[in-house]
């Protein structure tokens, strides 16, 4: 006889590699993790770079199916509206027409993908997996991007109906399990899992280093934000933070980046005349090791209002990279608490610029050890947040919604 068949996995979520979203990476990392195990299956969204990638192909053992879909510039909420609306429309007829899989599996981009993975996971008669990214559509609503009462209430009632109903919810930080509960998910199907970062390919180097010289930025104080730039990092308190230090001849302040945001910032550090700051683009994978670790001090902000909404993941390469953080947020946000648990960096008040800037004074002074803080971010993650750890927790939480069906 032969082997027995793997467990067959259904995945939804319109990002998958090599897109450079982070629940793109995220995913991709945790499917080919989960593959020696499982066979899994992706149904995404087209590349907006289409050309060059197959509709249907196998990547680290990940069956991946690319869905016909929209891939405007996500900027305008219309657009991404409409983007999300096309790959909703699309992957829901793709996945109903799978070989059965034993579970079905969606990560929350779009945010209402879940409720197309619940139909999947019913019309085979199998466990759903939700893994919240965000919770939606508070999260928006917050940022003022979502003011349309009958969307707002149609997005609410849509997200509350798959939490109620799903097999497990995985909540991203335990602040963000509390709000998932509020919302109306159950309490004992609920898992705490954070994201992640892969230890082994982000490493501590010396902030002189090759991408940091060629940048110019060898030899000064950097402060560095790299990731999205988009509504909900704060970026402008940031930028309004480099007006306060413009005695300060050897600090730089480096957005790392892309996103909605982008050149409306562009634009406002020319206005501020912000000469401090650097705007520089998304770096290759392989090189995160070098452009972190060209940071004296990261940043990793969040608008006011967001705490348990949204939980920034860049946190956890920052500290794979052995670098302290300051963290623009409130106290009570994920972030916030794990960088005042680990003693790994400073806690300010979102919104704060000359509050940002005096910790950055304060940091350049001496007056922190930041080689020590550096030290501890980089013994949490290898401790709680690498890729292995979380990939493990995922493996348990398939075979027990496996086990569980069968019974």
């Amino acid at each position: 006889m032969g082997e027995p068949r793997k467990p067959r996995i259904l995945v939804l979520n319109q990002y998958y590699w090599p897109g450079v979203e982070a629940t793109a990476h995220l995913l991709a990392e945790l499917c080919a993790g989960l593959a020696d195990e499982f066979d899994i299956t992706v149904v995404s969204g087209r590349m907006n770079d289409s050309a060059g990638h197959e509709n249907r192909m196998t990547h680290r053992g990940v069956s991946i199916v690319r869905v016909p879909s929209t891939t405007y510039e996500r900027s305008k909420l219309s657009r991404r509206g409409l983007n999300y609306l096309t790959y909703l429309a699309s992957s829901a007829g793709i996945a109903l027409s799978q070989d059965k899989p034993d579970v079905v599996l969606c990560m929350t981009d779009p945010p209402v993908i879940a409720d197309v993975a619940y139909l999947a996971a019913r019309r085979f008669g199998v466990p759903l997996v939700v893994i919240s990214q965000d919770v939606f559509p508070e999260a928006a609503v917050e940022l003022g991007r979502l003011t349309n009462p009958v969307i707002v209430g149609f997005l609410r009632r849509a997200i509350r109906y798959y939490l109620r109903r799903a097999d497990r919810v995985v909540a991203i930080g335990e602040t963000m399990r509390q709000k998932l509960e509020a919302k109306g998910a159950d309490p004992a199907r609920l898992r705490v899992i954070s994201n992640w970062v892969d230890t082994t390919a982000i490493q501590p180097e010396p902030q002189d280093n090759e991408w940091s010289r060629a940048q110019g930025l060898a030899g000064t104080f950097v402060v560095m934000h790299s990731g999205n730039v988009g509504y909900a990092q704060n970026l402008d308190a940031v930028i309004r933070a480099a007006t306060f230090l413009r005695d300060l001849d050897d600090t730089r302040i480096v957005i790392v980046g892309a996103g909605a945001r982008h050149a409306e910032l562009v634009e406002m550090t020319k206005r501020l005349e912000a000469d401090l700051v650097t705007f520089l683009p998304y770096q290759p994978r392989e090189m995160l090791s070098h452009s972190l670790s060209a940071a004296t001090v990261h940043v990793v902000g969040l608008a006011e209002g967001l705490a348990g909404y949204v939980v920034p993941s860049r946190l956890y390469g920052i500290m794979a990279a052995g670098r302290p953080v300051i963290v623009a947020a409130q106290a009570s946000s994920e972030t916030a608490q794990v960088v005042e648990r680990e003693g790994c960096g400073v806690v300010v008040p979102p919104g704060k610029p000359e509050a940002l800037a005096a910790v950055v004074r304060d940091m350049r002074a001496g007056k922190y050890d930041l080689a020590e803080m550096g030290r501890r971010g980089r013994a949490f993650v290898e401790r709680e947040a690498d890729r292995a750890v979380a990939i493990e927790r995922y493996r348990s939480v398939m075979r027990e919604v496996i086990a569980e069906a069968k019974r």
